[in-house]
């Protein structure tokens, strides 16, 4: 392989994704750079602007351009951050997510299409051949935090959801098929009726294969959310996946108005607990009972948004 191989290449791909005109191919006002600070916004509620600047490899000065025509068209706000106040901390506005929400459709579309034109028979091949791309040029470093991608649920998605929470819980709780029952009737009920302005789900990806989930639904109580099924996949944990999740959800419960957000989980489940906390929830009852073939305690958690 020569310089001028890999060259081609880069000027064949940049055509096929769009790159050299990325507005009119996925038919928005931003270019290729802009539409990837909304996203990296879009997917972590609470970002600084050294560490955007770090993970995208931006210069500083050409990041604050963009945020500076972020903040003059009403999609962005910066403050002091909270962890260190000679930082700014950027966040998305109600418009800006609106805006980061459509620039993901038309994206997702686009690659569809894309795809559409790749023979089912020769996806496989597509995806190792991508996956060995990245890992040959990454130096084959360990995935990192940067490397998961938080997405909504595509076709299959929801399936995998009930399918990894029967498997996962019964490999490392020994809970039995009631779960996987109770599971699949909450992913049915979502995806039969809810309402997207509302609720929502996240899946986490890395290296093209779905790692993780949670959902925010409506609860019964007025002006109240609740988070559900919160999954990482065990290979994966230690990259701050939960974390980001949960973040997720409190982040767009908080923005589309709910006043509270609540949860129930089990005694046992200490990990998930302990970032409960970290987000500012509050145990507020506990109870045992008897299900998924083992004596639990069942916790009620609970976090006032407004």
């Amino acid at each position: 392989m020569t310089v001028q191989d890999i060259r081609s290449f880069n000027r064949f791909y940049t055509n096929v994704i769009g790159a050299l005109d990325y507005g009119r191919h996925v038919y928005t006002p931003y270019t290729l750079t802009e539409a990837r600070v909304l996203y990296e916004l879009a997917h972590a509620p609470r970002t600084d602007a050294a560490d955007l600047r770090a993970q995208l490899h931006l210069d500083a000065g050409y990041l604050s351009r963009i945020l500076n025509k972020f903040e003059h068209d009403g999609l962005v706000e910066r403050a002091p951050s909270e962890r260190d106040p000679r930082r700014r901390r950027v966040t998305l506005t109600a418009a800006g997510r609106s805006a980061a929400d459509l620039l993901e459709e038309r994206a997702r579309e686009t690659v569809g299409s894309l795809l559409a034109t790749v023979a089912s028979a020769d996806r496989p091949r597509l995806a190792e051949a991508m996956r060995t791309v990245r890992t040959l040029l990454g130096d084959g470093r360990a995935p990192g935090p940067e490397d998961v991608v938080l997405r909504g649920p595509g076709p299959g998605d929801l399936g995998w959801i009930v399918q990894r929470n029967a498997a996962l819980y019964t490999a490392e709780y020994g809970w039995n098929a009631d779960y996987e029952g109770l599971v699949a009737r909450i992913v049915a009920d979502f995806a039969q009726d809810h309402d997207p302005r509302l609720e929502r789900v996240w899946i986490a990806e890395l290296d093209g294969r779905p790692v993780g989930s949670v959902m925010c639904v409506r609860d019964d109580a007025p002006a109240t959310a609740r988070l559900r099924l919160l999954l990482v996949e065990p290979d994966t944990r230690g990259l701050g996946i939960g974390n980001r999740l949960v973040g997720e959800v409190v982040g767009f419960a908080r923005a589309v108005g709910y006043r509270e957000l609540v949860l129930w989980t089990n005694d046992i489940l200490s990990a998930a607990r302990h970032l409960y906390r970290r987000h500012g929830f509050t145990l507020v009852a506990e109870e045992p009972h008897h299900s998924f073939g083992h004596d639990l305690v069942g916790q009620d958690w609970r976090l006032r948004l407004r």
